[in-house]
């Protein structure tokens, strides 16, 4: 299971980082948005989650979750979604104004 998590991991980030380096701004706003869930992923899963264990430790408990990992994952969720907003808003304004999509400003044909 862990190798498939690291697979994922991985193919996430090689996605996200060839779609960065494209030359348009829809590609980079997927890209940056594949790179954010691969960090997710990559945080919920150093957080060792533990089936049927209560995220609290008590006296009464074997083994316990830690809550941390899971409560970064959803702020990062969050802050995420709203950054991912804020991008698309601007590139679409840029796009208006320049009449043009790509990224590092020059026209092409």
């Amino acid at each position: 299971m862990e190798a498939l998590v690291a697979m994922v991991i991985g193919v996430l980030t090689a996605g996200g980082v060839y779609l960065v380096l494209r030359a348009r701004t829809f590609p980079v706003v997927l890209g940056l948005t594949l790179l954010s869930y691969a960090v997710n992923l990559f945080l919920f899963a150093m957080g060792r989650l533990v089936i049927g264990a209560p995220p609290v430790v008590a006296e009464t408990a074997h083994a316990y979750t830690d809550p941390l990992p899971q409560a970064l994952v959803l702020t990062a969720i969050v802050i995420g979604f709203g950054m991912t907003a804020f991008v698309i808003m601007l590139a679409l304004k840029a796009y208006a104004e320049l009449g043009d999509d790509h990224v590092d400003g020059e026209r092409r044909p």
